[in-house]
């Protein structure tokens, strides 16, 4: 016959179907032991959903609370507990705003949503305004949670603040009662803008708004819907152009450097993003071929061209890697050349374009390179912040500098 450890055998091999049919109050015991590994417990809480044995609540709840305990099956317990009113007190007490474990903030607002505490709208609402889509989920769910509890109307009243999360929120509701939303693409905010396209479905709908746009930010971002819904290019330059070819100009970023930058981050940049960069991207020429293969063809070229170069200066280049095995992990837009005595000198040559620099800035590697037809990226070029333009870099979504998105590595 099953028992917990023959159904939790090891982590990774949880037999979920059997959980389900075994003893709540064994389960339970399971559950608040810390002699038992977390996945285990964690695991016969997940087993628990609907049938919290009432003997064992007090046990249950006690371990919810106790901070010194595994968060992952603290979390997992806020979840399966989350009917239980008498958790509200605790988790409103402002020392929840201390908890360290990973994810227990956002599991302890979620709670207070399923609880109908209104007073959490506002940090609701921040998460669901968040870039990482864990936080969102958590986030709209407990709004929805007070919206099936109170009404969307009482929601928005509790959100009445004025912040684009707010904003975000009231366009996210009256999209899901079926209302039109396209009046938020003239919203101030990138982001709110962002989402209220991302939600039209008609493109009559965003054609005749086109024609009156309030703003030219908001005919900005109905273009790039209505790009999104018709793959429509030649209509999506034409307003571009009507618009005057609007772009986000920064001081010191010439074209070449421009074009490279454009066409690798414009298409898929941050939500807060300024949305010129993103119709720079749909309506200009890219600075090389799209096609794959050719591609990397280009980039096999640069690397021979640069590799030749270093020989020829006598600085014994080593063979190129990318910036992937380099770091041994990840990827990006370079590679890397090991050259000198022992290939402890290093200069990188971009995927971008004819781009290359090293941190020292060598000057024999960059007269080499420079007579190869590279073009060399200093300090002060590469120092230049691509302003308006949100790219993913180690956590953060900010405008990054020339130099960091020429050669862009992420693990």
């Amino acid at each position: 016959m099953p028992n917990i450890k023959t159904l939790t055998p090891e982590a990774g091999r949880i037999d979920a179907a059997g959980l389900r049919a075994y003893d709540a109050d064994r389960l339970a015991r399971c559950a608040v032991d810390r002699a038992e590994p977390w996945w285990r417990r964690t695991a016969c809480v997940e087993a628990l959903t609907g049938r919290v044995p009432q003997a064992r609540l007090g046990a249950l709840l006690a371990c919810v609370r106790d901070t010194g305990d595994t968060g992952t099956v603290r979390k997992a317990l806020l979840g399966v507990l989350s009917d239980r009113a008498e958790l509200l007190p605790w988790l409103r007490h402002e020392d929840r705003r201390r908890e360290e474990a990973y994810g227990m903030a956002e599991a302890v607002l979620q709670a207070r949503g399923a609880l109908g505490d209104l007073t959490a709208a506002a940090e609701l609402a921040t998460l669901a305004f968040s870039h990482w889509w864990t936080r969102r989920a958590v986030g709209e769910a407990g709004l929805d949670a007070l919206v099936e509890r109170y009404g969307a109307q009482a929601l928005l009243d509790e959100l009445a603040g004025g912040r684009p999360e707010d904003r975000a929120t009231a366009v996210r509701l009256r999209d899901r009662a079926g209302g039109d939303v396209i009046d938020a693409l003239a919203d101030p905010d990138p982001a709110v803008a962002h989402l209220a396209q991302s939600l039209l479905t008609c493109p009559d709908r965003i054609r005749a708004y086109l024609a009156g746009a309030p703003t030219p930010d908001a005919a900005l971002w109905a273009a790039y819907a209505l790009h999104r819904l018709t793959g429509d290019a030649a209509r999506t330059r034409a307003v571009y152009e009507a618009l005057g070819r609007p772009r986000v100009e920064v001081e010191g970023l010439d074209e070449e450097v421009r074009r490279a930058i454009v066409h690798e981050y414009g298409h898929e940049c941050e939500k807060q993003s300024d949305p010129r960069w993103r119709l720079e991207a749909l309506c200009t020429e890219p600075p090389q071929p799209q096609d794959e293969e050719r591609q990397l063809a280009d980039e096999e070229r640069r690397l021979a061209l640069a590799t030749a170069a270093l020989t020829a200066a006598g600085l014994m280049p080593r063979p190129p890697l990318s910036c992937g095995e380099a770091h041994r992990q990840g990827g990006g837009t370079y590679h890397v050349i090991g050259y000198g005595e022992g290939g402890r000198s290093e200069v990188f040559i971009s995927t971008l374009g004819p781009f290359a620099c090293n941190h020292e800035d060598d000057p024999a590697a960059r007269a080499a390179l420079e007579g190869a037809g590279f073009r060399w990226i200093d300090g002060a070029t590469g120092a230049v912040r691509v302003t308006g333009l949100g790219v993913y870099y180690f956590g953060a979504r900010e405008p990054l500098d020339v130099s960091t998105l020429l050669f862009y590595w992420q693990d």
